[in-house]
């Protein structure tokens, strides 16, 4: 923190410019206030910065977090929302001491992406009620836009439509045109003056305290602790997932940084712990805002925790302005914000790249917009994690390798280099032997043709499980039943362990069928015949 203060102090300051609004609408969003939602940026930011894995990170509300709080709030109301921000920062600490963090570079490409674009078309949503001027509340984002639309059509707010696609306008042009100027701050700046200079009655933010509140726990409730572990799960996993990943998108926006996943997971629980005691929202890392800490040319902690304190400035000097601001105003920054969260090139790019990446993609952003994040993620999860299966089990053969007269022992004619041929049968398991592939094993084990001698040539399994391994031996005991020689080569030393732990090759072990290499096989199976 020491090497370029200036610098980082400059880069904190940008970011707060642009963090305030989005400060304020998604905390106005979750159902808390505007408040709430700077007191989370400021807590959060500080105490996150400090305790974090990453020296680029910023922390505060955001809205995929704001997605998830909404129905919390419609269903346990605002205490339930600090208790579940409470339980969710203790999680988040036990699975930093359990050394979860090394887990999220498991997570697919278009899981992320999916529930990425369903996050933004969830915030768009949830604006719509704030753009259109009507007061109108839910727990589904679909009916509550729904529902707003209605009410918008018998009593038309023009003046609330007007401001929040002029905002949001402004910042999407401005971002292309100066991506270094903070339209969002700009934009809502001359939307609250528009208001004042007008006749316009749209509502806006409202009073906001001068200074943080004192810290409090009055909003415990042990009662209800049963019925809010399921939500604080479902937050815990998202402030999880989306403080990794951002930690990840900054290290390779970065040079020579590099997060601790664990230690981050420490941070955010500490942040969160501490959040509620202020009336703040769950917090977690937010990526917009670290992006633009990167490009502001920040490299410690320090440029996170300035931005807080600009942010606490702001709050102590100017919270009457500040509570002039517009609703329509932040819906227009939120809309925005949503659209610019969709990259339209690596969507396309993971839609096309295979049809299971597509699928994928899909199902997490419909889950998404239909149910909640966790949901949608572990969904996306699952299904990925099957078609992956699939396309391993794919890789598996079963080959049957045909034995040419230099694999037999000794001179031989052709007549009896036939004889042999027929009755001895080489089959070669290429790639992993697990439950995946396995009944198609044992399907075509079983159909081998009436021989004398078979040779499982085991030497090119890549993996066994106890699935396989029971494979093995079904198919031995069924090739045996049939009167047919059973010898197998080329077992890897650590698959071992799983064919004896059922047993596959005992029977195969003791009648001295098994062997190191394939030759060694051959050969035995030359003796079998001959006899």
């Amino acid at each position: 923190m020491r090497r370029t203060p200036g610098r980082d102090l400059l880069a904190g300051v940008t970011v707060a410019i642009v963090a305030l609004p989005l400060a304020l609408g998604f905390g106005q969003t979750s159902g808390l206030g505007a408040e709430a939602g700077l007191v989370t940026a400021i807590v959060a930011g500080v105490l996150a910065a400090l305790f974090g894995g990453s020296n680029l990170q910023v922390s505060g509300p955001t809205g995929a977090m704001t997605v998830v709080l909404v129905p919390i709030v419609a269903q346990h109301g605002p205490a339930g929302v600090l208790m579940v921000g409470l339980l969710a920062g203790l999680l988040l600490m036990a699975l930093a001491v359990a050394r979860a963090g090394r887990y999220m570079r498991y997570v697919p490409a278009p899981v992320v992406e999916g529930f990425t674009v369903g996050i933004a078309v969830v915030i768009a949503l949830q604006q719509v009620p704030f753009a259109l001027g009507v007061d109108v509340h839910g727990e589904r984002v679909i009916g509550v836009a729904f529902d707003a639309i209605v009410a918008f059509g018998r009593n038309p707010d023009w003046g609330a439509v007007g401001i929040a696609v002029g905002v949001a306008a402004v910042m999407l042009i401005g971002a292309r045109w100066r991506p270094v100027i903070p339209f969002s701050l700009v934009a809502v700046a001359l939307a609250t003056i528009l208001v004042e200079m007008t006749s316009l009655t749209t509502a806006h933010i409202g009073d906001l305290p001068r200074g943080l509140p004192l810290p409090s726990l009055d909003f415990l409730h042990l009662s209800e602790l049963s019925h809010l572990i399921g939500p604080a799960i479902a937050v815990a996993a998202l402030a999880a997932l989306e403080s990794l990943l951002s930690a990840t998108v900054a290290d390779g926006m970065s040079v020579g940084q590099r997060h601790d996943p664990d230690r981050e997971l420490f941070g955010q629980g500490v942040a969160n712990i501490a959040v509620p005691m202020f009336g703040g929202v769950p917090a977690t890392a937010a990526i917009a805002r670290t992006a633009v800490n990167v490009r502001s040319g920040a490299t410690s902690r320090l440029a996170a925790i300035s931005h807080a304190l600009v942010l606490a400035a702001v709050v102590f000097a100017l919270a009457p302005l500040v509570g002039k601001i517009p609703l329509a105003a932040l819906a227009g920054v939120l809309i925005a914000t949503a659209v610019r969260m969709i990259e339209v090139g690596s969507v396309h790019a993971l839609a096309r790249s295979t049809r299971s990446d597509a699928i994928v993609l899909v199902l997490t952003f419909a889950a998404t917009v239909v149910f909640d994040l966790v949901i949608a993620v572990l969904l996306g999860l699952a299904v990925a994690g099957a078609l992956a299966l699939r396309a391993v089990a794919k890789q598996a053969r079963l080959d049957q390798v045909p034995l040419d007269a230099d694999d037999l022992p000794g001179e031989h004619s052709d007549e009896e280099h036939a004889l042999l041929v027929e009755h001895i049968v080489a089959y070669r398991i290429d790639g992993p032997l697990f439950f995946a592939a396995a009944h198609r094993f044992l399907l075509e084990l079983s159909e081998v043709a009436d021989v004398q001698v078979v040779i499982l040539r085991m030497s090119r399994v890549t993996t066994i499980d106890a699935t396989g391994a029971l494979v093995i031996k079904d198919a031995v005991d069924r090739l045996t039943a049939r009167g047919v020689k059973v010898l197998i080569s080329g077992v890897k030393p650590g698959q071992v362990q799983a064919l004896d732990s059922v047993g596959a090759i005992a029977a195969v072990r003791a009648a001295g069928h098994v062997f190191d290499t394939t030759p060694e096989a051959i050969s035995a199976a030359h003796q079998l015949v001959r006899r």
